[in-house]
């Protein structure tokens, strides 16, 4: 079982474990987004590029960030990398920032997963920023999605459209974490 270097680690959940993302990831994250199955999911075409080319560009990604975007490998309790968690469009005027998430790994889906990594993210978004929102697209019939998302304490704000499909627009305030949680529920954050 390989696990995270304590210094990698951006949160933890219950089981899922966020940390900085490795080169080695890139080879999942292009598996990921060459399914047709997984892409419809993010309303978006699947990857068509080879891998070298698809690589590269990770690469790129990878090594030049900017604090205005982050993104961030999920792994499994076992130490498997099994999806992505991300901000993007952080707008520090606005106090706000766009979340995703992706959970590549189909056997990783309906367990919990992805609620556990997104709600430990945000805790540590709010804890280690001014930002006072997160919000998030999802498509409004991917129902185990929003699911996932009202369980991280997401609630829906809106809709909007975009190429043809309808997205449901969810949010979460900084308020959120004083509101009461049972402590059992509680995810360990280290940001």
């Amino acid at each position: 079982m390989k696990v995270a270097p304590s210094d990698d680690v951006i949160a933890r959940g219950r089981r899922a474990i966020v940390r900085r993302k490795r080169s080695g990831d890139a080879q999942d994250e292009y598996r990921w987004r060459s399914d047709p199955d997984l892409a419809q999911f993010d309303a978006s075409r699947p990857v068509q590029a080879p891998y070298e080319s698809y690589e590269r560009n990770w690469s790129f990604d990878y090594r030049f960030t900017d604090m205005s975007r982050r993104s961030f490998a999920i792994e499994d309790e076992h130490g498997r990398h099994i999806g992505n968690v991300m901000y993007y469009n952080k707008d520090a005027v606005r106090g706000e920032a766009e979340i995703g998430i992706s959970i590549g790994e189909a056997r990783c889906w309906s367990q919990g997963y992805g609620s556990d990594a997104l709600e430990a993210v945000v805790r540590g978004l709010f804890a280690a920023s001014d930002l006072d929102r997160l919000y998030l697209h999802t498509l409004d019939w991917n129902a185990r999605a929003q699911q996932a998302f009202r369980k991280a304490g997401f609630e829906i704000s809106g809709t909007s459209w975009r190429d043809g499909h309808t997205f449901i627009i969810m949010e979460v305030l900084r308020d959120w974490l004083e509101q009461p949680r049972v402590p059992a529920e509680r995810p360990r954050v280290a940001v």
